[in-house]
């Protein structure tokens, strides 16, 4: 699935993993406990001083898997990205500057949005799909159920408080292609090495459709 991404980042996966690796050694393993679970995508985020390093290991020792960048906050962190090997960028916000680093890099990329007129300036960038963060405490469901209609061109992936019991409820709207979802790859289970919940919790999380 990986291999040859589409236009549409929202269609790769139900649930995209959200995970922060604190310890290189965890990101080739935990890499590949997702796909067996049925996830070959994973968001990286730019949180800890080894996650570039740990998206080039994954995407150099596990290419089936779609290896992302997350908490993009600027153009040069987008640019770092890139050239680790990351295949797509994800940012909690979308200021201008920050669309043109992203945009810059020539990789599929999901700025992020809370308030309808930061979809607008979004989608005014030429760009039709976008994370809405942080979900559940920007309006969930009920706010993207209400921007369906008036705002018909956004697509998204809501991330942000969202667990395997709510997950549902927002693939079930016709603008939310995926959500993001930190419960698939818990650090208490990343840094016990356990493999086997991730994949288990991965393979539950890979049906999850409305």
């Amino acid at each position: 699935m990986s291999e040859s991404l589409s236009e549409s980042l929202l269609d790769v996966v139900p649930v995209l993993p959200v995970v922060v690796v604190d310890d290189i050694a965890s990101a080739v393993p935990l890499a590949r406990a997702l796909v067996a679970g049925g996830l070959p995508a994973i968001e990286l985020t730019l949180r800890t001083p080894v996650a570039l390093d740990a998206i080039r290991a994954i995407a150099a020792e596990v290419p089936e898997i779609l290896v992302g960048a997350g908490t993009v906050l600027n153009g040069g962190q987008a640019k770092l990205a890139a050239d680790a090997g990351a295949r797509f960028l994800v940012s909690p916000g979308a200021t201008p500057d920050l669309l043109a680093g992203l945009a810059d890099t020539g990789l599929l990329f999901l700025p992020g949005t809370a308030t309808v007129s930061e979809v607008l300036a979004v989608l005014e960038a030429g760009v039709t799909e976008m994370k809405f963060f942080p979900a559940e405490v920007s309006g969930g469901v009920g706010f993207l159920r209400s921007v369906a209609a008036p705002v018909p061109a956004a697509r998204f992936c809501p991330t942000g408080g969202i667990t395997a019991d709510s997950a549902p409820s927002y693939l079930a709207l016709p603008n939310v292609g995926c959500v993001g979802g930190t419960w698939i790859a818990p650090p208490a289970a990343i840094a016990a090495g356990d493999w086997a919940r991730v994949t288990a919790l991965a393979r539950a999380a890979s049906s999850l459709r409305a």
